[in-house]
């Protein structure tokens, strides 16, 4: 009998903002490594996610979702979307199950001109389509484009996020183990620490102040005593946004640090202490020196 093959790649996640593709990869790797919230375009960077199954590994590349972008910070998110598509082995391509195709239509063909490697369309949040509708949704996307096979998921259930995986480890080549396998991304955790908190100032704050947020370590150390101290900055474009991070008394940012140290905690395994301060760079989001120092060029 033959020995079965070893089978490797890299794997894409594409689409719009807010149409659940770092929810799937959480879910996928059951580990909540890429932060999450209810507002689009929480995902600024390309994030490696490497997922071992019996006989392969699939690399994802969780990506910014595509939009109109007008900042200089919105122009890197979708580059980096952009680019994700080219060099891979596969493409999956999200859409919001529940949103009508025909409203993406135009988008997929416009992303996908010129793509070499074979396309899966992941329908999410299908627990939200109306009962028999959604054979009809996926003929409708069907006619779009020539995808490999359209996935209907959801990834706050989990509902069919198994089948898909599977499908995706059969349709990659022959190859090597990337990355050993205890490892879960290629990212540094200090870039996991920034995001955390950056996380939590989207889900706690509101308007348009987690997007004009950028958060930085400045320093990781771990202490004799097993303590792993943490000083960060969270910089922000106006006056009037640090005094919504910072609250009443400090209370925001109070509530801010509680949650991401004890989030932190738990992705070290190990107490923490974590220190938060706030600092005006005024239009960072629009200014290439800020955008490289902040690590978004």
């Amino acid at each position: 009998m033959s020995e079965k093959k070893f089978r490797s790649g890299f794997v894409s996640i594409v689409g719009r903002p807010n149409v659940g593709k770092s929810t799937l990869l959480n879910r996928i790797l059951g580990e909540k490594l890429m932060i999450t919230s209810d507002k689009p375009q929480t995902t600024r960077n390309r994030i490696k996610g490497i997922h071992n199954v019996p006989g392969g590994q699939i690399v994802f590349i969780d990506t910014p979702g595509i939009h109109r972008a007008k900042s200089r910070l919105n122009k890197f998110m979708v580059d980096e979307a952009l680019s994700s598509v080219q060099g891979v082995d596969l493409i999956l391509f999200l859409v919001d199950g529940a949103v009508d195709p025909e409203k993406e239509a135009g988008m997929i063909k416009e992303v996908l001109s010129g793509v070499d490697a074979p396309v899966i369309l992941v329908m999410n949040k299908i627990d939200l389509v109306p009962k028999g509708e959604l054979l009809e949704r996926m003929s409708c996307y069907g006619d779009t484009y020539p995808f490999k096979e359209i996935i209907p998921v959801s990834a706050g259930t989990g509902d069919g996020v198994e089948q898909l995986v599977q499908l995706v480890h059969g349709l990659l080549p022959e190859g090597p183990c990337y990355f050993p396998d205890d490892i879960l991304t290629d990212v540094p955790e200090r870039f996991i620490v920034a995001e955390i908190v950056r996380e939590k100032i989207f889900r706690l704050t509101h308007d348009e102040v987690p997007y004009s947020t950028a958060v930085v370590v400045d320093s990781f150390k771990e202490r004799e005593n097993g303590v792993v101290a943490i000083s960060a900055t969270i910089n922000v474009e106006r006056d009037s946004q640090k005094g919504i991070i910072i609250g009443k008394k400090g209370e925001m940012l109070k509530r801010i640090g509680t949650q991401s140290r004890q989030e932190i905690e738990r992705l070290l395994d190990t107490k923490v202490f974590l220190e938060l301060f706030v600092r005006v760079s005024g239009e960072w989001s629009d200014n290439s020196r800020m955008l490289k120092e902040f690590g978004y060029e």
